[in-house]
This record gives structure tokens, sequence and C-alpha cells, in this order.
């Protein structure tokens, strides 16, 4: 319904942010960290949103970037994890360290977040190592144009498996492969094809 909000900022409070657009005055719950990186009250600014719509209730969340907003609906994949929580999370470390702790598996120091406990960080790392969303345009993910076969890694990481390993697999099939004529022969779609079809074999 609602992809982005532009407008005059006209309060900022701990998880909440005012912003006036048309004569309406939205009152949004943001992250603390989207807080800090959105310009002052007064100023323009840009926040990008999702609306939590129930029969009991409706909130508008908010964030400084897309990929904030994308990490917190990779939050939301987690069991236990709801919107409140997600943006508690989200307001209490950067998105590049939490990419990173992710990436690379830290459960002891994603348990020093606050409202992370032991429980719930084996949760998030179990569901979301190597699933990240972020686009393309985040310095915490590689871009597609340097990644050999990066529709062939989306395509498996959205099947379920870890970005690391599958990106492994790509490679290691890729340099196999690359000896064979009839595949350095091929078109793009059919080496997609043969590669896509040989890394879920490396990875079974």
């Amino acid at each position: 319904m609602f992809n982005s909000l532009t407008g005059t900022i006209t309060g900022k409070f701990p998880q909440k942010l005012f912003i006036q657009t048309g004569g309406i005055e939205w009152d949004v719950t943001v992250p603390d960290s989207s807080l800090d990186a959105l310009p002052p009250v007064g100023s323009e600014g840009k926040v990008f949103v999702w609306m939590q719509h129930t029969d009991a209730l409706m909130n508008l969340f908010g964030f400084a970037s897309e990929n904030d907003r994308l990490l917190f609906f990779d939050l939301l994949k987690v069991d236990g994890i709801g919107p409140k929580a997600a943006v508690k999370i989200l307001g209490s470390i950067s998105a590049s360290h939490l990419v990173q702790i992710l990436e690379n598996g830290d459960v002891d120091a994603l348990q020093k977040v606050p409202g992370v406990g032991k429980k719930t960080a084996g949760k998030i790392l179990l569901q979301l190592k190597g699933k990240l969303s972020l686009d393309s345009s985040s310095p915490s993910v590689p871009q597609k144009a340097s990644v050999p076969f990066a529709d062939v890694l989306s395509a498996l990481v959205e099947m379920g498996y870890d970005k690391t390993k599958a990106s492994e697999a790509i490679a290691k099939v890729a340099a196999s492969l690359s000896e064979d004529a009839a595949f350095t022969d091929a078109g793009q779609a059919q080496k997609e094809e043969a590669v896509f079809r040989r890394a879920i074999v490396e990875l079974s």
C-alpha cells in the first residue's frame, strides 16, 4: 500500500517519528538507529514504511533506508519476533553490523544485542544465516555483476540453501564445467541451468 513518505519531520522521540505530508501528520514507529540517520526536526526527510494492519490495530513502521526495512522483514520471519521486537533489535545495532554477525554465525555477539537472548539468537541464526534478502545496492552484499552466476545463487538461496555454501558450490561447479567445450560454447541460459543442476547435487 505504502512504500515511503516524504515530508517535513515534525517530531522525534524514542522509537517514534512524526512526519507531515500534504496536511497529514503521520505517527511512525521507527528504530532509534533510523532516527539518528534521518534529518533533524523541521527538515524534509524520506522514510520507508510498512503498515501492520490487523482486526485489532493499525501501526505504521518506518526506516531510514530500504535495506533497514529489508532487515526488518527478515527478522519478522523468525519465530517469536514481532514488529516491535524487530524495531528494538534494529535500534540497538547497525544494519551492517547485524549483517556481519549473521553471516559469520556469531551467536555470542548476537546474544549481546538488547532483546535477544540465547534461544532467540539461535533461532535468528538458524533462520537467517545465508538467507538475508538485502538488495544488491547494499555494501554488505556482493554486487551482482561481480558474482558469477548471481541468478543461480539467488535461486538457491530462495530454495533455502545457505548463501555461503551455495556460492562455494557454484564456484566449484563452474570451474569444473569451464573445461568442457560444450559448456563454454553454450548460451548463458544453458550455462545457468547446468550450473544450477550440478550445484544442487553438490549441496545435497
